[in-house]
């Protein structure tokens, strides 16, 4: 079996006006692509799995279309250059938006359909942040997507889609895949399967899978900062057994619709207000404030400052801010050295519209030691703020973010990230987690935000309204 690999795997705010290029993703090509990490896994397969090339990047603004298509020209390049094929694999996230493109997977997708031909079978896997067409699914002979969020089953997503892969070529079994859009798009943070209802219906999965004639049940929450035609919640589902498949489609679909306005935050959240004052006279540390209009995991810009300004205005001490991308104030700061003092300019230095910058007297306190200047983070310390400013957009979710930075998380008050639901590593530290609902490209409350491109009533821009599911086979699933 000549299964092919690849793909490119972002996750795009349509609001975000920072445009990601190429120097923003993290590629694997080739040989490289078999020996990273990330697909580590598939040498548990008996199949010879061939290379191309594989982008992968934090969700940001949308992909500059010159970006897009040179990642596309040498995908296709290397897909074309291993023909034939009986297979090809491909590792997406889902919620790509390219500029000038809509429905950018659907694009990359097809475009490989039609290089590799009706004969070879194709498999992905997604992001349950991700969405999904009718034109993308057509393309396609089998569908996988996470079923955890915070994402602590991506490997085990790509091993069913890779194993229905393998299961289908060494059978000669096509399966047939097909979906029920649902009309709702909710934020990650109202939808994480750690709490109720995401964590009832996610649960449903593995016992649908269980069922003679299917062979993978998937959920999208769907990505709900692009707006886009394409933004909605999804049931898929990929097997042999038609009526069984849609009877399920069904079930699933009617159930996250009618948990639509079940779904909540799973912590406190409050305005950056009241979430800066909770924190301040908290008897419990440490407080882990979550900035998530600004979460750059979600497509947020990352360089907001709003937060910081409250810190400063309500005396906050023993906090720790990881962190804001700022460049120049990150090279200000290696310029002067360790131990220096400085007037610093801190935040909206990415997205100048939205946001307004925070000045500050600081002094430098720690200078990561890197021979890439993209790579460069300082920490600054003003009042009883220790600040982490980046040359680069990025998260802090990992305890070892902060302690390679000198920081000690453990024994802080406060610790303000940017993010929505807390990581695996900083959930269990938090005591208690806030949420502030803060403005930014990735806002909590969505309906603030402008949706132009929405082809159909969606909640929760649209409230009275009512919904029967459908379901639609894939083009393939149709001349099978």
């Amino acid at each position: 079996m000549r299964i092919a690999v690849g793909g490119i795997h972002i996750e795009c705010s349509t609001y975000n006006p920072v445009l990601n290029e190429e120097k923003d993703f993290r590629v694997v090509r080739g040989e490289g692509l078999l020996s990273d990490p990330y697909f580590a896994f598939l040498k548990d397969y008996e199949a010879e799995f061939l290379p191309t090339v594989h982008a992968r990047a934090i969700a940001g603004g949308p992909v500059s279309r010159s970006t897009y298509e040179s990642f596309k020209t040498e995908f296709l390049n290397r897909l074309k250059t291993l023909l034939p094929l009986d297979g090809l694999y491909l590792a997406m996230h889902g919620a790509m938006y390219v500029e000038g493109m809509e429905d950018a997977e659907g694009d990359w997708i097809n475009a490989a359909r039609t290089l590799v031909g009706d004969d070879c079978v194709l498999s992905a896997s997604y992001d349950l942040h991700g969405n999904v067409s009718q034109r993308i699914l057509d393309a396609l002979d089998m569908y996988s997507t996470y079923r955890t969020a915070p994402h602590i089953d991506v490997e085990a997503t790509m091993r069913r889609s890779v194993s229905m892969l393998v299961k289908s070529l060494k059978s000669g079994v096509k399966p047939l895949l097909l979906w029920a859009p649902i009309p709702v798009v909710l934020p990650g943070e109202r939808t994480s399967t750690v709490d109720q209802p995401a964590k009832g219906l996610y649960e449903m999965l593995p016992e649908i899978d269980a069922i003679e004639g299917v062979w993978d049940a998937s959920l999208m929450v769907g990505y709900v900062w692009a707006d886009e035609p394409r933004a909605t919640a999804a049931a898929i589902l990929t097997g042999t057994d038609r009526t069984v498949l849609e009877r399920e489609a069904k079930r699933v679909a009617q159930a996250y619709w009618d948990a639509r306005e079940a779904f909540v935050f799973g912590c406190e959240t409050g305005s950056i207000e009241e979430c800066v004052a909770k924190a301040v006279v908290s008897p419990t540390a440490p407080v882990i404030l979550a900035d998530s209009g600004d979460n750059p995991t979600g497509g947020g810009v990352g360089d907001r400052a709003d937060v910081l300004a409250e810190l400063l205005v309500k005396g906050a001490t023993g906090t720790i801010f990881a962190g804001i991308a700022d460049n120049a104030a990150a090279e200000a700061c290696y310029a002067a050295g360790v131990g220096a003092r400085l007037d610093l300019t801190i935040g909206a230095s990415l997205d100048t519209k939205g946001s307004k910058p925070v000045s500050a007297n600081v002094e430098v306190k720690f200078l990561l030691e890197t021979t890439d200047p993209a790579s460069r983070e300082a920490v600054v310390s003003t009042g009883g703020i220790d600040v982490v400013l980046s040359a680069k957009r990025r998260p802090y979710h990992n305890i070892a973010d902060f302690t390679r930075l000198g920081l000690h998380p453990h024994s802080a008050k406060i610790i303000v990230v940017k993010s929505g639901y807390l990581s695996p590593e900083l959930a269990p530290l938090a005591n208690p987690n806030l949420m502030a609902l803060s403005p930014g490209v990735v806002d909590q409350f969505v309906e603030r935000l402008p949706r132009t491109r929405k082809g159909k009533p969606t909640y929760p821009f649209d409230k009275h309204f009512s919904f029967e599911p459908k379901v639609t086979l894939s083009a393939r699933s149709e001349l099978a």
